[in-house]
């Protein structure tokens, strides 16, 4: 689609816990829907994930939802929030 894009992130266990991923994502999306002039800018994690939630949600994204059943990962498939920043979000 055009003006959207997806946004992920992975952080190594030792620097987990001290604000890399938030502030690497507010980075990002202030950088994508700003400077790059995109409208929206989603991002997924799965429910078994709930730092990965609190990151969206650290860094501006709005949980909008859930997937059911929407990704596969090594244990099996999992349900997935869909968070969404669009510009002229604070």
């Amino acid at each position: 689609m055009d003006g959207v894009a997806d946004c992920t992130y992975w952080v190594l266990s030792a620097a987990r816990g001290r604000g890399v991923a938030t502030g690497a994502t507010v980075a990002v999306a202030r950088w994508a829907l700003h400077d790059r002039g995109l409208h929206r800018l989603e991002l997924q994690h799965s429910t078994a994930n709930p730092a990965s939630c609190r990151v969206a949600a650290k860094a501006g994204f709005t949980l909008e939802g859930t997937l059911r059943s929407a990704m596969r990962h090594p244990d099996g498939w999992h349900d997935m929030h869909l968070h969404a920043r669009v510009a002229g979000d604070p």
